[in-house]
This record gives C-alpha cells, structure tokens and sequence, in this order.
C-alpha cells in the first residue's frame, strides 16, 4: 500500500513539473512583454544632480569593450562577449540623463561616418540641381562642434573574483547555495578640445552577482528502487545593466570632479561643496583624507568649456539688373500675330523642410 502510494505521488510530481514547464514555454509571450527599463537607484541619483552654472556642449565619439573577455560556456568554445558593445549609446544617455537634461548638450559622434554622408549627399544634390559650388548654409548649415569630448572605454571585467557556496543533507533531503561575484571597471575622461589636456577622469567598478539555490530529496521505494526528487533556481545579475550603472556612476562622479578642478561649476555653490566632500569620502572610504586631496591643481587649460560658433560668410550678392522681357506667344494669339510679353518668373527660392 505505501509502495503505490509513493510511485502515486511520484508521478504525480513528474506529471506537474512537466505541465508546470511546458505552460511556462507556451506562455513566455504573454509572461514577459517588452517594457521601458525602470529607473534605478543610480539613474535617480544621477538625474536628481543640482543645475549647473551654464550648460555644457560635450562630444561623444564611441565608448569601446577593452576587455577582450568573451563568456564563459561549459564544453564548447563561445565567441559572444562578456559585456556589452553599446558602450556608446549607454554614455550619451547617461550624458542627457544629468540634472534632467540639464548639464551637457551631447553631440553624438558616434555614427559620424553616416552623418557627413547624408551632408554629402545634400551637397552634392544643390549641387547638380541647383549649380552650388558652395552650398546654402540655410540648407546644409555648419555642425556644431564643442570645447570637450567625453571618452571612456569598459577597461576591466574579472570573473569569478569572488565564489563559494553551502550545502546539507539529512535523512536524503537537503539543499546546497552557490553564488559567485564578477566585477566590471569603466573608465571615464573628459578632453580640452582645444589643447588636448586631460582635465578630468575617474573610474567606477561594479560588483555582478550570480547566485544558484537548489534542493532535493531521494529515498528508497523498494529494496533496489529509489525516488530522487530536485529543483533549483539560479538568479544572474544582467550585464548590460551593470554596464549601464558604471557608467551612470561615472558620468556623476566626472561632473563632481570636473566642479572640484574648476572645469565647470554648479549654479548652487553650498550644494557643490557638499557634492565633493560626499565624494572625496566615498573615494577613501575609511582612510583618513590627506590635506592635498582637498586642494587639487588646476589644469591649465581654461575655459575649456567656451565655443565660439562657427558663422558662415555671407556670400555676395548678384549685381542688378533690369529684367528682362520676353516675348511670348500664347496659343490664343500664334493666329493673329499678336504677342504676350511679360516678365520670366522669379528663381525657385530654397524649401524649408519641418
């Protein structure tokens, strides 16, 4: 009696787990729709930042994967990269995510190739079609450059820096935790255009943690037949969004180190003070922080923030003249020899788009 009622619960349990699996395949669609990425704690942080003293243009060229690290697969060999190759795209939104937009007017340079094209294209168009060696700046008008460019790569990535796990077992039933901790490292810089200098930098890390947590029970039926049961659930942080925060943190970290060094400034002086002594203590932590860490040098370019606006020249006018008056013969007049004459009609003037 016990015996069928052990192999009853038994398949039982198979019947319910297979169900229980195929219903969450079937339904994966309806489970799990896309959604908009929540903002996180560091997003917050970063997008709660006091106002500056006058916003910042800033270039953005490309955030590049330094690691060479490609993911760890079991048994077969795996080309897929450990961290994410949108580096670029996470910078420029991290940029128009400061203050609320209000810090850096970003200049994405990171597709600048497909930009100066399409400007390529447009020139040569008025070119052919309009007879424009130099093209109108109404249509094609100078881009916008800025005083500093923004660069930084994901400069580190180290696996397994940390693992271990627990386990027990008694009378057949127990269960076992492992978990391990990954660490990704962003570097970021911001450049004088006009000199080259460095004139800030800093670099944030970010722990990854994966965690697994499995049970299980077996236990003889009969004399020579045994019933193991198991389950287990794994939980790994994503790496994109641990990209994604590193380099939050750094965009916020860069800001408050270019308002130490007096690159820029905040518009609230008392908020700025409190901003850098709030970093200067996360950055040595327990450690007792020196006299000269509270009066960094300066670099020497100043005003690295100030661009002058390029203004095309105004291009010559065409001398005037009289216009001329042509003859034309409408069809109502070709019979009687009389003629229409009246002034051409005006040059085509350019279309403004949107």
């Amino acid at each position: 009696m016990i015996t069928k009622t052990l192999r009853r619960a038994a398949l039982v349990a198979s019947v319910v787990a297979v169900a229980g699996c195929s219903e969450m395949l079937d339904d994966t669609s309806s489970k799990y729709p896309p959604k908009v990425i929540p903002v996180t704690q560091q997003n917050l942080d970063l997008r709660l930042l006091p106002a500056p003293k006058s916003r910042v243009t800033v270039s953005v060229y490309d955030m590049p994967d330094l690691t060479g690290q490609f993911r760890e697969r079991e048994n077969v060999q795996s080309l897929s990269r450990a961290v994410s190759q949108g580096g670029g795209a996470l910078l420029t939104t991290a940029l128009q995510d400061a203050g609320q937009g209000r810090w850096f007017t970003v200049l994405d340079r990171t597709n600048l190739d497909n930009l100066l094209r399409e400007r390529q294209i447009a020139t040569e168009m008025r070119r052919l079609y309009r007879g424009e060696d130099t093209p109108n700046p109404s249509a094609v008008p100078p881009l916008r450059h800025s005083g500093i460019i923004i660069q930084g790569a994901v400069v580190g990535y180290d696996a397994n820096v940390q693992t271990g796990g627990f386990g027990a077992r008694y009378l057949g039933i127990g269960g076992d935790t492992q978990w391990k901790l990954d660490i990704v490292t962003v570097a970021l810089q911001a450049v004088a255009m006009s000199t080259g200098e460095l004139l800030a930098s800093v670099m944030v890390e970010k722990p990854i943690a994966s965690t697994s947590v499995r049970g299980g029970t077996f236990t003889f039926i009969e004399l020579d037949k045994l019933l193991e049961i198991e389950t287990g659930v794994a939980a790994n942080e994503p790496k994109q969004l641990a990209v994604q925060m590193a380099t939050e943190k750094a965009v916020r970290s860069l800001i408050i180190k270019g308002a130490e060094v007096g690159v820029w400034s905040f518009a609230d002086h008392r908020a700025q003070q409190s901003l850098i002594a709030a970093h200067r203590a996360e950055k040595y932590g327990e450690t007792q922080i020196p006299e000269a860490a509270k009066a960094l040098a300066r670099p020497d370019t100043r005003n690295a923030t100030h661009v002058v606006a390029t203004r095309p020249v105004a291009r010559p006018r065409p001398a005037s003249s009289a216009p001329v008056r042509e003859r034309i013969m409408s069809p109502a007049t070709e019979s009687d020899g009389q003629s229409d004459t009246r002034p051409p009609p005006p040059p085509a003037e350019d279309e403004v788009i949107g």
